[in-house]
């Protein structure tokens, strides 16, 4: 039997320009106890698809930073903002009315040549749908393998 890789998908396509979210692939690429794990990270819509690969640092708190926007469900002021190591994935989160949590994620080129970027803005009720996407994404970055 084959295992399939842990995926994450996020946005339910809907919108005059529906996107998905891919995340996939998480693993440790220098094996053993060495806290780097990259994942790939694939937006795909009808106008075609761009990718990269994230590295991070033991995740670089992203479960604990969407734990925290489905903590606070009641909502807050600005954005709250998080990155990975290398910049190649981004996210900034703005609490809207109605009791809805707006995720703009950006998709990076490597931050010395920025030769492109991508951005898209996925929308979720706050609360439980943020603990289920937290939780996925705790998920995902703890089935990292070498």
């Amino acid at each position: 039997m084959i295992e399939e890789s842990p995926l994450v998908r996020v946005g339910d396509g809907s919108g005059p320009r529906p996107v998905h979210l891919l995340f996939s692939e998480p693993a440790r690429p220098f094996g053993g106890d060495d806290p780097t794990i990259e994942f790939l990270v694939r937006a795909v819509g009808r106008w075609g698809s761009v990718e990269t690969l994230v590295r991070t640092w033991d995740g670089d708190g992203l479960h604990t930073f969407l734990s925290s926007l489905a903590e606070d469900f009641r909502g807050w002021d600005g954005a709250r903002t998080w990155r990975s190591l290398e910049r190649d994935l981004t996210i900034s989160a703005e609490h809207r009315s109605g009791g809805y949590v707006h995720l703009t994620w950006g998709i990076h080129d490597r931050p010395r040549s920025e030769q492109w970027r991508f951005e898209t803005t996925t929308v979720h009720a706050a609360g439980e749908e943020m603990r289920i996407l937290a939780a996925e994404f705790q998920t995902f970055l703890t089935t990292a393998v070498e």
